[in-house]
């Protein structure tokens, strides 16, 4: 049996996202699980060589907002740049330590948690003063994974299609030099001469959470990954006309 530990959400009004705001774009998925938000509003998707791409936007902070379609609950391993967004290791998805949802939840995940009682919010960097750049890990950096692993329990009908914003799970803290070298890296001066994105750490925010065990299933129901990418960058890729502007986001 796959006894995995997982971490369930207690605890998250610090990190809420804003309301859902929907995008008019045409290379939406039919089934979305896995968003990437910028103040509250949806980023559009990029299908591009198998791949789907989303544009970063320098210094903004964003959120990752996931929503489990089945009727029982799932065990999200997240990562960012190659990091577990609740411990920061370089795991496999399944030895990861995951987020928790309920049959048919929506959550948002909106920073790195640092401890059982705070997190720093993602923020949209280059390479140089990512939060992996600091921790000597950067073979993923730009790249958003979320795997999905269902619980080994009998299907739940759905009551509501019920959103829980910011709701997250625990990690043990990380040690101060690996904060305050995040920091230092952030705070850097130094310019690269073509930058691509990663992400950073931003603002402190209280955020408390709880762990638990759970029964998963061996292999993953689902597996989505999102490159992210400066606007120069997806114009050079061939992504994005260059005419377009740097904000193609449609808001109702």
């Amino acid at each position: 049996m796959n006894h995995r530990f997982a971490y369930l959400i207690a605890a998250g009004l610090a990190l809420a996202a804003g309301p859902r705001v929907m995008s008019d774009s045409p290379v939406r998925p039919a089934v979305a699980d896995v968003d990437i938000l910028v103040d509250g509003a949806l980023q559009p998707r990029y299908a591009h060589d198998g791949r789907w791409y989303v544009e970063a936007r320098k210094g903004q902070e964003y959120a990752i907002r996931l929503r489990n379609p089945h009727g029982v609950r799932v065990a999200v391993a997240l990562s960012v740049d190659g990091l577990n967004t609740i411990d920061a290791r370089e795991t496999t998805a399944a030895d990861a330590r995951k987020w928790v949802l309920g049959p048919y939840e929506t959550v948002t995940i909106s920073g790195w948690q640092t401890s059982q009682t705070e997190a720093r919010r993602f923020e949209f960097t280059t390479e140089a003063r990512s939060y992996g750049q600091a921790l000597g890990k950067t073979a993923n950096l730009g790249v958003i994974s979320a795997v999905f692993f269902k619980e080994r329990v009998p299907t739940i009908r759905p009551d509501t299609a019920n959103e829980s914003v910011g709701r997250q799970a625990a990690a043990p803290p990380l040690s101060a030099p690996v904060e305050q070298e995040a920091a230092a890296a952030a705070g850097g001066d130094k310019k690269a001469r073509d930058e691509y994105a990663a992400t950073g750490m931003g603002r402190r925010t209280g955020h408390a959470v709880a762990q638990v065990w759970l029964d998963l299933e061996d292999a993953p129901v689902q597996d989505v990954n999102i490159r992210y990418e400066f606007h120069s960058q997806l114009v050079r890729l061939g992504i994005l006309p260059p005419a377009l502007t740097a904000d193609p986001l449609q808001r109702r």
